[in-house]
């Protein structure tokens, strides 16, 4: 492999764990290097540091695959994947069929994501050195689970920036089926791997419906940003009295009025609203008892931090105006870019600016199925705050 030499003082972080090097820390070694390319990072003194994949692309010059010397194969990546699953044997209940297999740096295969859906898998290649190493994951994947199908959905920002077009398609067995059918809790959602935000469903949020279960019972519920309807079909399935959900993408609520649907509920309990969510909260007059708020990232750039935050907390300062008297507020943050520290301070904030005095009764982050490397705090990107008010 090809060697990149860093600067002097720069080798701690990489010897800590943290997965990234930035194009800043290297000395040598960038000339002629193609995206992608397989490489063997070397401190200032000579000694061997880690091995990686390399894109002179990015400001992320190397993203680390191993602190050992060793080779870029499929042998790796089957390592990696069959630690991973290991965790999740270790971790979650046997009976659960849908969650994150692989989740990039947290597993030690950056920019590989791979999320199961009972017989199916749908796999990111987010960077051009996941890209290169798609056929020894799906490989691997196939050897250890046996899919009915691997799909993929490389899309987005990070792809864009790799210099990668988006790709789409099938890259083993079946074609998935418009729309997957899967259980949590005894719930059943449909999840469409080919069109649906991410992956097809917000595997993430699996402690947050739990959350919902136990507070929904008897009380009016308010899901914002609703999607394919996940938090209403927990909600009403754990007896709310009413589920009001809110989304802009029709096609979205559609799915999940068929969901409502396919767990037998009744249609008087349940409404479904095509609208903009701060919209809707500013034009309503209705209080809810617990108003769900899971928006999509408002901060997707580290220089769209300052006008994500005022999202967050208007999106909060209407969640808490239609909060009835000792409501509850669960409200999350999916924003890689914003701090804990920032996004409670603006929750905060919305709260004195509603004249709610709120309590924070739980916090929650991502699931076991969704680690972080101890020394990769970007990793982080979920936040959840459970609010009496």
């Amino acid at each position: 492999m090809r060697t990149v030499v860093l600067k002097p003082g720069r080798e701690a972080r990489v010897r800590a764990g943290h997965p990234w090097i930035f194009s800043g820390a290297v000395a040598a070694g960038l000339d002629g290097a193609e995206p992608g390319e397989p490489v063997r990072v070397q401190a200032a003194s000579g000694g061997y540091l880690a091995a990686g994949y390399f894109n002179p692309r990015t400001t992320i010059a190397v993203r680390v695959l191993t602190l050992e010397d060793e080779a870029i194969d499929a042998a790796l990546v089957g390592r990696r994947v069959d630690r991973a699953l290991a965790l999740r044997r270790a971790t979650l209940p046997p009976t659960l069929a849908a969650f994150r297999v692989v989740n990039g740096e947290g597993d030690q295969l950056p920019g590989v994501v791979v999320d199961r859906y009972d017989d199916f898998l749908v796999c990111q290649f987010l960077t051009a050195g996941a890209a290169r190493l798609a056929s020894a994951v799906v490989s691997a994947l196939g050897e250890r689970l046996a899919p009915r199908g691997v799909f993929e959905r490389s899309e987005g920002s990070v792809r864009i920036e790799e210099g990668l077009p988006s790709a789409r398609g099938v890259l083993a067995g079946e074609v998935p089926p418009p729309y997957l059918t899967i259980e949590e809790a005894g719930d059943r959602f449909l999840v469409d791997v080919v069109h649906g935000q991410k992956t097809g469903f917000f595997l993430d949020q699996r402690e947050s419906r739990a959350r919902v279960r136990e507070l929904a019972p008897g009380r009016r519920v308010l899901n914002a940003f609703a999607y394919t309807g996940a938090f209403a079909i927990a909600a009403a399935r754990a007896g709310a009295a009413e589920v009001v959900s809110v989304d802009t993408s029709r096609p979205a609520l559609a799915l999940a009025e068929a969901a409502w649907v396919a767990n037998g509920l009744a249609p008087a309990a349940g409404r479904f609203v095509t609208a903009d969510v701060f919209e809707f909260l500013r034009s309503t007059r209705e209080r809810y008892d617990l108003v769900l708020v899971d928006p999509p990232p408002f901060v997707r750039r580290r220089r769209d931090v300052a006008p994500g935050l005022r999202g967050y907390k208007d999106v909060n300062l209407q969640a808490f105006r239609r909060l009835a008297p000792d409501g509850w507020l669960l409200t999350s943050c999916c924003s890689q870019h914003v701090s804990w520290a920032a996004f409670r301070e603006v929750v905060a904030a919305a709260a004195a600016d509603a004249g709610r005095t709120a309590r924070v009764v739980a916090e929650a982050g991502q699931p076991v199925d969704h680690p972080v490397a101890l020394a990769h705090p970007e990793g982080v990107y979920l936040k959840v705050l459970l609010l009496r008010a």
